[in-house]
């Protein structure tokens, strides 16, 4: 094994099981060892770009000259080898093309970002929506700095945008119960009720649980186990089931049976094909059970304020939905008075304490 890593290191090319391009490894301008795609499967096109590369670096190391850097080329080699989970991801690169295509990196400067900023405001754009367009910006350039050894400044810098504190919309479990029992009503979308009970019991999101395959579920040990490139956040996460969740899996399970063994989709119609989505069958069970201002996504908070209200500590109401960050979490810690009232309950006792040093002072100086 080690043999074979010498002569991948001294021939600068090699392939790796999850890409389709040759990958090049040679020393960077900083002399630190760097291993990156070359964005083609054709061998002579990877040596060319490879001796590019090793001539760039060369003349960076010698000469301290630096080659200008495209954001194209940037991006291109960012999503061949980063390849960053999560449907935010597509837009957000595309809007950033539409910019900053042709632009030389070099070159750009941090009131180039806030003159991107202002225009996606005016666009109606919502300051999340920005920030996850100048964070990948931001973190393609930081990547390349730090793995390949570019010295070129990230103007994104210091241009996140503030944002309002996000839409927490949940639902009672005897409104809960309700929308199921509308969502039951309904013979065309006999899924429904099932795909409601595992939300409000998993927090997975809608996208999570459309796509889930039946490989990823394990019945025996009571997990769903959701790989990197099936999250939003694009980490891999393991969800246990309770009681609830594992009898709606089964009765999809009897579905699968009945109608299509065969279909790898948790969701599927009888035909085994996957069901793409369930917005219209879903408000239309919100209808019905006369529960206003409530979307799909809105059963994943529902789950968090339940885990919240009784009692789960905040970081594992994160572990469970998968968010990057406690940041994220907080936005439910307002829904568990009992951990605040607690705190200010510890007034009460510093006061009498305060009190009673009071009372010796006084009968000290008596």
């Amino acid at each position: 094994m080690q043999k074979k890593r010498k002569n991948r290191d001294r021939d600068g090319l090699y392939r790796r099981k999850d890409s389709p391009y040759w990958w090049a490894s040679y020393t960077n301008a900083g002399g630190r060892r760097t291993r990156r795609s070359t964005g083609t499967a054709d061998r002579r096109e990877a040596e060319a770009i490879l001796a590019k590369w090793r001539v760039e670096a060369h003349r960076g190391r010698h000469w301290d000259e630096q080659p200008e850097r495209t954001f194209d080329e940037l991006m291109l080699a960012y999503i061949q080898e980063t390849e960053p989970g999560g449907q935010w991801f597509r837009p957000a690169a595309k809007r950033l093309y539409r910019t900053f295509s042709g632009r030389t990196l070099n070159n750009l400067r941090p009131q180039d970002i806030r003159a991107y900023v202002r225009e996606r405001k005016q666009e109606g754009r919502a300051a999340s929506t920005i920030n996850k367009e100048i964070g990948l910006l931001s973190a393609a350039i930081n990547y390349a700095r730090r793995e390949w050894g570019w010295e070129i400044d990230n103007p994104a810098t210091g241009c996140r945008q503030r944002e309002p504190e996000g839409r927490v919309r949940w639902i009672t479990r005897k409104d809960a119960a309700a929308l199921i029992e509308a969502a039951s009503a309904d013979t065309r979308a006999k899924h429904l009720p099932d795909f409601i009970r595992l939300a409000v019991n998993t927090g997975c999101r809608k996208g999570e649980l459309l796509g889930m395959e039946w490989k990823r579920i394990d019945l025996q040990a009571g997990i769903i186990h959701l790989e990197a490139e099936h999250t939003k956040t694009g980490r891999r996460r393991a969800v246990p089931m309770n009681k609830e969740a594992r009898a709606a899996i089964i009765s999809r399970a009897r579905f699968r049976a009945q109608h299509c063994p065969a279909s790898p989709w948790l969701f599927c119609r009888k035909d085994g094909s996957r069901i793409a989505d369930v917005k219209r069958s879903f408000a239309t069970a919100c209808k019905r059970a006369d529960i206003e201002d409530f979307r799909i996504h809105d059963l994943r908070h529902t789950c968090a304020a339940w885990l919240v209200t009784a009692g789960v500590p905040l970081a594992e109401v994160r572990d469970l939905l998968g968010h990057r960050s406690i940041q994220m979490t907080e936005r439910y810690a307002h829904l568990s008075p009992e951990n605040v009232r607690a705190a200010v309950a510890r007034l009460d006792d510093d006061s009498h304490d305060l009190v009673t040093l009071e009372k010796q002072e006084e009968e000290k100086t008596a």
